[in-house]
């Protein structure tokens, strides 16, 4: 964010001088995230999860790394090779659970940093290309995510990449061509698993790589506040340090406290018992489940029963499995198209009332996919999904439109001092108020 009342990095000391004129580093940092870097004066928390996002991605590139070292991409060995990670390896059980942990976590925080987004309307312009581009990396970490699921090679390990890959077999006359050709055969084996390892270890540095484009996108309007109201001048700002790497390193203290509960006291919560069993072509499982955190995206896949026909016919048009892929993905890529779908003027949810019910009620929707997802595919799980699915594509398609043309939302502040006095002065009287009493 370039405002003319920033400050700017300007070495004194010869050797930082000479730094400066031939590499420019410690100035871009500086302007980057040190004291010239201005930001609103009433960030709350919601906006510690995009540095707990970077930071996670940190965690997961780390461990990665070692872990491959120690890890066999050969269908005969690669689950003994995990185990001997588990028992063999120093400090291998750590590594590998806080690797597995770290999946976890890391799509806790940007759904967490996702639906931030969505209530106070960070899509908006002037910022559409930082939404644009966390979508993309969303996409990037789901990608990451299957094929690292991939790797462990147990029974969930290798019908989750016959099912998933088994998608691609639904779209019409390319379909079967694109699975082989993703696998390396007609079913999941070495080449399958070789393909897998060496994407899995390539996508995080392309998910960093966008992510220094997300934050250069960031920087040009600057960043969104919960008022939704721009930057009016130097009284709406402070610098980010010390202020927000305060704030952010009480966040990052409270993140590693909760992820070091996880990996040490469960850490297989989040895990399938199943996968400690070695991959079976011959012995299907039960119920076959992708991680949780695709479960929602799972719930709208399998909501999908029906072929779409030709009425009084017969003839199928779309068949069943093709729709709910199409769904699957659709629901996905919509986002991509929030910012030219919801056309209030308003940004921040906080002002807009009505909109703020159904934010809740599209929270408890993604929360009853979810759970369905991870349900087996009978009644009433398959039913419920598909009212859930429903309500998905609603909200986005139909609500939102509808509510931004009609909606009468609550005055906006005049400026983001202004709406961070009114509030202390609230907050002044309400002490006043019980001290008198």
């Amino acid at each position: 964010m370039s405002f003319p009342w920033a400050e700017h990095y300007t070495p004194k000391h010869p050797l930082m001088k000479w730094m400066d004129e031939k590499l420019p580093l410690p100035r871009f940092v500086y302007n980057a995230v040190g004291g010239g870097y201005e930001v609103p004066r009433n960030l709350n928390y919601f906006w510690n999860f995009g540095v707990l996002a970077g930071l996670a991605l940190t965690v997961q590139l780390v461990t990665g790394i070692i872990l491959a070292m120690h890890y066999a991409a050969n269908g005969a060995v690669a689950f003994d090779s995990v185990e001997h990670i588990m028992r063999d390896v120093n400090s291998g059980w750590l590594l590998r659970y806080a690797h597995a942990n770290g999946a976890s976590f890391f799509f806790i925080v940007v759904y967490i940093h996702i639906f931030r987004g969505l209530f106070f309307g960070s899509y908006k312009a002037p910022r559409e290309m930082v939404w644009l581009l966390g979508i993309v990396i969303f996409l990037l970490m789901m990608a990451t995510a299957f094929m690292g699921y991939v790797l462990p090679w147990g029974q969930m390990s290798f019908w989750g990449a016959q099912v998933i890959t088994g998608l691609f077999a639904a779209i019409p006359v390319v379909g079967e061509p694109i699975q082989t050709w993703l696998l390396g055969g007609f079913a999941p084996g070495n080449a399958a698993l070789n393909r897998f390892f060496s994407l899995h270890y390539l996508l995080p540095f392309v998910i960093a790589g966008v992510i220094i484009l997300h934050i250069w996108a960031l920087h040009i309007p600057g960043s969104s506040n919960p008022t939704g109201v721009e930057v009016k001048g130097p009284q709406d700002t402070v610098p980010f340090h010390p202020y927000y790497t305060a704030k952010d390193g009480f966040g990052v203290g409270v993140f590693f406290l909760i992820f070091a509960l996880a990996v040490f006291f469960a850490p297989n919560a989040m895990g399938h018992p199943d996968n400690y069993i070695p991959a079976n072509p011959m012995s299907t499982p039960a119920h076959i489940v992708p991680e949780w955190y695709f479960w929602p995206f799972y719930a709208i896949l399998r909501a999908f029963t029906m072929d779409l026909t030709i009425p009084f016919t017969g003839i199928v048009l779309v068949p069943a499995k093709l729709l709910g892929v199409l769904a699957m993905f659709a629901s996905i890529l919509l986002l991509f198209f929030l910012p030219w779908i919801d056309t209030s003027p308003v940004r921040s949810g906080t002002y807009r009332p009505l909109f703020k019910k159904f934010f809740i009620l599209l929270i408890v929707d993604v929360l009853i996919l979810g759970y369905c997802g991870g349900a087996p595919a009978e009644e009433p799980w398959v039913m419920i999904s598909q009212l859930a699915a429903a309500y998905y594509f609603a909200h986005f398609l139909i609500i939102l439109p509808i509510i931004a043309s009609f909606e009468r939302p609550d005055p906006l502040p005049g400026s983001i001092t202004e709406a961070v006095l009114a509030k202390s002065k609230h907050k002044t009287g309400e002490t006043v108020a019980i001290a008198a009493e």
